[in-house]
């Protein structure tokens, strides 16, 4: 923990230092290094994520209106999130029936995961089943059992045989005859690292045997750079389709995990955090990155860089609409949604090149977030033909939207009033636009 703290305080000291860039780049870089490397996270991994940053902070320009050091931040947060597969993973199953196959050695926790996942999916509603094919360990049969008691899901077992590969198949087919469509298959461990070669020969023939969906690995966090090396190993005899890492309570070092999502390019999907059966979470890297580096530090610059992006899709939208002289109510429903965040449109248009010495309207363009809120639920009450085309809306159907939306007519009446002069705005810059080239003065855009 002390290690995460000095980070979250270099996050801190490097937004507000005012010392050299580039050796404040590097004097993070070492701390960042020290942390990664400290909570057990592959040396090879920690030098070639923090070279890529490193590269990247120095060689790549920040957008227009970011100052560098809150450009390296996001770098070092966008970085991170990737090493742990970027955006949250799918975590439902793409098709029924869907089988997975846990893996991982002995004391992983995978029977207890089994579990938790099979209550997981229960509880949205899949028919889920359980099956045990470890003949080793002999207290695995009971507690698999007793988990599918305890959760109400069908189990399959054989208590007397030798022969994993041969349960498997024979559980497999019982269970989808009775309308199982997510099957959860508990496979047999080993009691350590460094044993566990038959195990991989055993977990390649049922895979083969019973080609399931996605295999999963479990990962006791505690395992450590340990983790890099077992995981390669897996993912040569049976391809890792996503990690679950187990005991990450809180004082585990975990860094184990990120070297195997590095080394398989497998998406960490979940993360147990307690013994009990609902002890199970949807792993999510942006959040999990953002905690590591201290949310309290990143959250204004964070959301400071989904402005921008909101205000280059909404400039997007306008030049269109500028281009073409035409403007749908899914546009002005775009640019409402974005003005409650950016300011005024005044602000939006003039970032669009050719706009900024045009003459605008402050009063017509000006809204209140009152009303702003009062045309989004307005909007949200036409159909899409409205949307697309309002000059179909009579007086009929401003009655209908307006009882839907819970307005008055005189606010639909408003709103259509307001994205008329718009409209006529963007069409007056076009036509000027026109002149403007026609006189063979260029205007920016």
């Amino acid at each position: 923990m002390k290690g995460l703290e000095r980070l979250r305080s270099a996050v801190a000291s490097f937004l507000k230092g005012k010392g050299k860039y580039e050796e404040a780049v590097n004097q993070f870089i070492k701390e960042l290094q020290k942390t990664l490397i400290s909570a057990d996270v592959n040396v090879r991994v920690v030098l070639e994520l923090t070279r890529k940053i490193k590269e990247r902070a120095l060689e790549s320009e920040p957008p227009p209106g970011v100052l560098r050091r809150e450009w390296f931040v996001k770098i070092v947060y966008d970085s991170l999130v990737e090493l742990f597969g970027g955006e949250a993973p799918e975590i439902l199953p793409k098709k029924l029936p869907w089988i997975m196959m846990l893996v991982g050695i002995q004391g992983s926790g995978k029977t207890t995961t089994a579990g938790k996942l099979a209550y997981f999916y229960k509880r949205r509603g899949y028919r889920v089943g359980l099956i045990t094919t470890d003949t080793y360990r002999p207290a695995a049969y009971d507690q698999l059992k007793q988990l599918a008691e305890q959760i109400g899901v069908p189990f399959y077992g054989e208590r007397d045989s030798q022969d994993p590969v041969g349960i498997a198949k024979r559980g497999v087919r019982k269970l989808l005859s009775e309308g199982v469509n997510v099957i959860i298959v508990d496979t047999a461990g080993r009691h350590g690292y460094g044993e566990e070669e038959e195990l991989l020969r055993e977990m390649r023939e049922l895979a083969d045997t019973i080609k399931p969906n996605e295999v999963i690995l479990v990962i006791d966090a505690y395992l450590g750079q340990k983790a890099y090396d077992l995981a390669r190993r897996f993912h040569e005899r049976t391809p890792i389709g996503s990690i679950i890492i187990t005991k990450l309570d809180g004082t585990a070092k975990g860094g184990g995990a990120i070297s195997a999502v590095s080394v398989t390019g497998a998406r960490i999907k979940f993360i147990g955090d307690g013994e009990k059966i609902e002890d199970l979470e949807p792993f999510s890297p942006r959040k999990f990155v953002a905690r590591l580096l201290g949310l309290g530090d990143l959250e204004t610059l964070l959301e400071k860089f989904r402005a921008l992006e909101e205000s280059a899709e909404l400039e997007k939208r306008f030049e269109k609409a500028i281009l073409t002289g035409r403007l749908t109510l899914r546009d002005m429903y775009a640019q409402i949604k974005s003005l409650k965040k950016m300011g005024p449109l005044r602000k939006v248009l003039q970032m669009i090149p050719g706009l900024a010495m045009m003459p605008l309207d402050d009063e017509k363009l000006r809204l209140s977030e009152e009303k702003m809120n009062k045309w989004l639920h307005i909007m949200e009450s036409m159909t899409y033909e409205e949307l697309d085309n309002p000059s179909i809306i009579d007086r009929r159907r401003i009655k209908r939207i307006a009882l839907g939306s819970g307005t008055r007519p005189e606010d639909v009446r408003e709103l259509l009033a307001y994205y008329e002069n718009t409209r006529r705005m963007l069409k007056n810059i076009k036509r000027k636009k026109g002149i403007l080239r026609k006189l063979g003065i260029k205007g920016g855009f």
